[in-house]
């Protein structure tokens, strides 16, 4: 019946018979190449007189598998284009493969803005000139910087270094001569020598907390320097001089309960603070208030309605006022952004702007920050739809303007795909909401429907871990959804349901009215995603095809991570609820797919990260063995993937995956034919296998 389906669609749509298929080729409006070179914005930061604003713009390029960074300045009332000002270098990434925080420093002139960057194989303080003639390099010596501050004055620069490049380089190269001994750090099953990229290069690594990955001499003390802005001397400071830390959450312990954030004023030096509590429910109770000083014992508490049960996500002073500016983030919205004021002597609150989407829209996981300046923020913005660009909003009035868009010709070749807030109950009354992408209808036969679990926020593209081409799967027969998981209860059975529950729910409701097609749903995840996607395929009998960028929780993962001892051990018994196989042999059996592969009856498509994949070997390989799943491993990837070549052609198998498995069709590109070659042998091997209600 389906290919019977599969060949009059295609009659019908393309005018081609079934002797002809072969000879079709894909025609995308919105390509995977396109998602994978979206520009990015870094948070911008506005000029001490609030007339210009800073930010770095990423873009990937495929030929040279890496990114094009560049720094900008523009003027905040938009009379201008912004000015490309200096190169941006490699952009520096977390032991997750996050890009990190791109953060300028504006001279108290605002002449100059002071950035960390990699280039060359090495990372200085680079800084370049508001009007664009002049970047040069601020800091020398053969050591990379980890941190620097800028004098109120805008004279010195003071910086923190570990051991220089050669010192680094001399180690590792001793611990490969000698043989690398294993303990609690050593991250098993990876190779072990410059097998992950840290500071921007192939490094050789270690295990910090859990799983992140360090610098093998990460450990090592800073030594920190000051160089004299005038005349370049360079000398070496006291514990005495090195800049004051940051005020932090820890420094209120015993003066505010339950604090979250917080952001000091610089002007009279009060502390606008963010409490929370019940943090893994999907509407934790979120407190705005202010300190007289970080000393103050006792604060002040916003009452106005819009900061009362409002799930608030960020703040930050508004310069020379009284105003607290702060944003809130629901998530029965959909994570749509609102931006309120409130002045903190009169208590008054008033609102500025409101969103379909974000306006920290750089944020993946969580959203990012607007620059603020007395009369304007200048913010990142992007929703389902439109992907990032520079908006002005005005404080007063709520007016908005664009001043960049880099991706205005992607948002138009997104115009013809549409999206929508989807929002629904299960049927104990739990809430659940997330981002969909409808796929025109063909024919009689409501379409297939792919869904991915975890965030969705902002311009939603792969999903949670970017690896799923949302608008692409839509635009090809395949509607999609990316469902925001609504809460992280502590009992890990009760989060998996949830999930499933909010997949089945959705699968349920959208089947009813016509919308999909129930026989044909594809799912995938990424961390968490993957566990809950897993859990889909092991509980229920929903799932046609699947997909993973992560391993699951497994008996080879709680082996490999006992070598880190006692903080791993009691992770697993908190999260998950996992002693030993023989202390936990229920739970590991509800849990583990190594001990349910009979219960797996969709294939699989595991597109893994070198450093992860082998906590999963112990379920994967009798997958593989009795072609249930295909799997690939990307060399020196990280828990999300970040190389553009990898990037792409992770849209792509999983573009090709789910047509094969939920259309019944193929690609005719010569080079996708030993893929197809296996994906039909799974086929037939798995014909009659999947799970029936």
């Amino acid at each position: 019946m389906r290919f019977v389906w599969v060949k009059a669609i295609l009659r019908h749509v393309l005018g081609v018979s079934l002797g002809t298929l072969a000879a079709v080729p894909l025609v995308f409006a919105v390509s995977p190449r396109q998602l994978v070179e979206i520009a990015d914005f870094s948070s911008p930061v506005v000029s001490p007189d609030g007339e210009h604003v800073a930010f770095r713009v990423l873009r990937a390029s495929i030929e040279r598998n890496t990114y094009d960074a560049a720094w900008y300045i523009q003027r905040m009332d938009g009379t201008s284009p912004p000015r490309r000002v200096a190169d941006g270098g490699i952009p520096l990434r977390d032991s997750a493969g996050n890009t990190e925080p791109a953060i300028p420093v504006w001279s108290p002139d605002g002449r100059w803005i002071y950035y960390r960057a990699c280039l060359g194989d090495r990372i200085d303080v680079w800084r370049a000139s508001a009007d664009g003639t002049a970047a040069e390099r601020v800091t020398g010596g053969g050591a990379d910087v980890r941190d620097f501050s800028l004098s109120s004055d805008g004279n010195v620069l003071k910086y923190s270094v570990g051991p220089t490049r050669e010192a680094v380089a001399a180690v590792e190269q001793a611990e490969y001569d000698r043989g690398i001994r294993i303990d609690q750090a050593t991250p098993l099953g990876q190779n072990l020598f410059r097998s992950g990229y840290t500071g921007g290069r192939p490094a050789t690594q270690r295990l910090g907390l859990m799983f992140n990955r360090t610098a093998l001499t990460a450990a090592s003390p800073d030594r920190w320097q000051a160089v004299d802005l005038a005349d370049g001397t360079v000398r070496d400071i006291d514990p005495s001089e090195r800049p004051p830390v940051a005020l932090a959450v820890s420094d209120l312990a015993g003066h505010v309960d339950n604090a979250w954030k917080l952001e000091p004023e610089r002007e009279h030096g009060r502390v606008a603070l963010l409490t929370r509590t019940d943090a893994t429910t999907d509407r934790p109770r979120v407190v705005l208030g202010v300190l007289p000083d970080r000393k103050a014992h006792g604060w002040v508490e916003c009452s106005a309605e819009p900061c009362t049960g409002k799930e608030i996500s960020g703040i930050q002073w508004r310069p020379g006022s009284d105003d607290v500016v702060f944003t809130v983030t629901p998530y029965d919205a959909g994570f749509a952004q609102s931006i309120y004021r409130w002045n903190v002597v009169t208590g008054a609150v008033y609102p500025v702007a409101s969103s379909s989407g974000m306006f920290g829209g750089e944020g993946r996981w969580g959203p990012g920050t607007c620059g603020v300046s007395h009369a304007a923020l200048a913010c990142v913005t992007a929703d389902a739809s439109r992907p990032p660009r520079l908006e002005r909003v005005d404080l007063q009035t709520g007016a908005r303007q664009v001043l960049f868009d880099p991706n205005a010709s992607l948002t138009h070749d997104l115009s013809g795909i549409p999206t929508q807030l989807l929002r629904w109950t299960d049927a104990k009354g739990r809430y659940f909401s997330g981002q969909l992408y409808p796929a025109r209808p063909t024919g009689d036969t409501p379409p297939a429907l792919f869904v991915t679990y975890y965030r969705c926020m902002g311009f939603t593209r792969g999903g949670s871990g970017d690896e799923w081409p949302l608008a692409t799967l839509a635009e090809q027969g395949i509607s999609t959804l990316c469902i925001n998981a609504p809460s992280f209860p502590a009992d890990a059975g009760e989060r998996y349901d949830l999930g499933l529950s909010a997949v089945e729910s959705v699968i349920e409701r959208l089947a009813s009215e016509g919308r999909i097609d129930k026989a044909r749903i594809g799912m995938g995840g990424i961390s968490f995603g993957s566990e809950v996607t897993m859990w889909t395929l092991i509980h229920s009998d929903v799932l046609a095809a699947a997909s993973m960028a992560s391993p699951t929780t497994s008996p080879l993962y709680h082996l490999l991570g006992s070598n880190i001892g006692d903080p791993f051990l009691s992770l697993m018994r908190g999260n998950w609820q996992l002693g030993t196989l023989d202390e936990t042999p229920s739970q590991w059996q509800r849990i583990s797919p190594t001990l349910n592969l009979g219960m797996i009856g969709a294939p699989i498509l595991l597109q893994l990260p070198e450093q992860e994949y082998m906590h999963g070997l112990d379920y994967a390989i009798p997958l593989m063995r009795s072609s249930k799943a295909d799997v690939y491993v990307f060399p020196h990837e990280p828990h999300n993937k970040f190389q553009p070549r990898h990037k792409l052609a992770v849209y792509e198998r999983n573009l090709d995956w789910f047509r094969f498995w939920l259309l019944g069709l193929e690609d005719p590109n010569p080079g996708k034919a030993p893929q197809y070659a296996i994906w039909r042998v799974m086929r037939e091997a798995m014909h009659g296998t999947r799970k029936v209600r």
